[in-house]
């Protein structure tokens, strides 16, 4: 390869434009960047059409809000020029014109495809990379026979896939049909410089609540894809803790859930009004005391290795995290800084080893961003075969 090659990463962002999407994609970007390449941002609604609308909180609607959230977001960083969005229903394109994308998908050199939510036209002499960021979810379905899924998967040339211990003894996680390498979620560790610590403040963290969609069947259990149900192993961390827990989550939907964690002294706050805006989402991780959060049932019982990309921005921005063991453990260090949790009172016991020396534990999480996650290094290793 040469600095000049295009390479087109494939994601989801228009579709719904929240915080997380929009930095997990630049994230890439700016590491492809760094490494003398030419990226490009690609989504369409051909092979998934839905799109949420943050403002309104409706789903199955037009992407206009998505459309204006990533012109402003992708031009602030550089990469206004460097991102199209085709609405396939309308047949209209965002950002670049027609030409522009015929032309780039024509010339690129590699596409990226990050999740199965775009599946392009395969180019003679074009090679494939997907990103696996469901683990456990997309093995389990390949297993149980998802033509569609297959299908996608099947015109990559390599596999990629967060739940790093995949394929590792240990881990009952089928890898029939294809060949899985292990990766990890990239962070442009320059974008999360830390702020003065603030130990009084929180620990913190966003997402959802209670999501029963996607429950998989495996080996004659069910593996939930809900939250839910492993939060509720630590209800009585605030007071154990002695420590304030804000969680930015969808909880009112689940009737009772909200009263629930108040009364055990968690607060809650709305995720959107978090996420709507990547720069407030940003900030909110950056003046957090750290995160505490738990993972997906089936990445903890089936010791996938997964870990967030939102836990690696907490540590981009020098806060520890303390968070749900999936097995993470046998490829990340778990001392000061990062903390693998499997019930109450060892959460409690980290959350209280944090406080107890909180300096050394956002100097060991920003150390940890810097050797593990930092955009260049993985990266550099995914691209390497090509």
């Amino acid at each position: 390869m040469t600095s000049a090659d295009k390479i087109v990463l494939a994601g989801y962002l228009v579709r719904c434009p929240l915080g997380g999407y929009a930095w997990q994609a630049l994230h890439y970007l700016v590491g492809l960047r760094a490494l003398g390449f030419d990226p490009y941002f690609y989504e369409d609604t051909a092979y998934y059409g839905d799109c949420f609308d943050p403002n309104t909180g409706n789903m199955h609607v037009r992407p206009d809000a998505g459309i204006a959230f990533a012109a402003e977001f992708f031009q602030r960083f550089g990469f206004g020029d460097r991102w199209v969005f085709w609405d396939a229903s309308e047949d209209r394109y965002h950002g670049l014109t027609r030409g522009e994308t015929v032309a780039l998908l024509k010339d690129t050199h590699a596409v990226i495809t990050l999740a199965a939510v775009n599946r392009l036209p395969r180019r003679a002499g074009q090679r494939r990379i997907f990103i696996d960021i469901d683990p456990a979810f997309t093995q389990i379905r390949i297993a149980a026979g998802d033509q569609a899924l297959y299908d996608l998967l099947d015109e990559q040339d390599l596999h990629f896939t967060i739940g790093e211990n995949i394929g590792l003894p240990g881990c009952s996680i089928p890898t029939d049909r294809f060949a899985w390498r292990p990766t990890r979620q990239p962070i442009a560790v320059e974008l999360w410089t830390p702020l003065p610590s603030d130990p009084p403040a929180a620990f913190t963290t966003i997402g959802r609540w209670d999501e029963r969609r996607r429950d998989v069947h495996f080996q004659g259990q069910v593996y939930s894809w809900s939250k839910r149900v492993e939060w509720m192993k630590f209800l009585d961390l605030p007071r154990a803790s002695r420590e304030r827990f804000v969680v930015a989550m969808d909880v009112d939907k689940s009737p009772g859930d909200a009263d629930l964690l108040r009364q055990y002294g968690w607060e809650i706050i709305d995720p959107i009004a978090v996420s709507r805006d990547p720069s407030g989402y940003r900030d909110f991780i950056r003046r957090s005391k750290g995160e505490f959060t738990v993972a997906k049932d089936l990445n903890v019982r089936l010791a996938s290795g997964w870990f967030s990309d939102r836990s690696a921005c907490y540590l981009a921005a020098g806060r520890p995290v303390v968070t749900q063991d999936t097995g993470f453990g046998r490829v990340l260090p778990t001392s000061k800084g990062l903390y693998a949790v499997r019930a109450l009172e060892e959460a409690t016991g980290a959350i209280r080893s944090v406080a107890a020396e909180y300096e050394a534990n956002t100097q060991s999480a920003r150390q940890i961003a810097e050797q593990y996650f930092d955009a260049r290094r993985v990266l550099a290793d995914v691209m390497s075969d090509l």
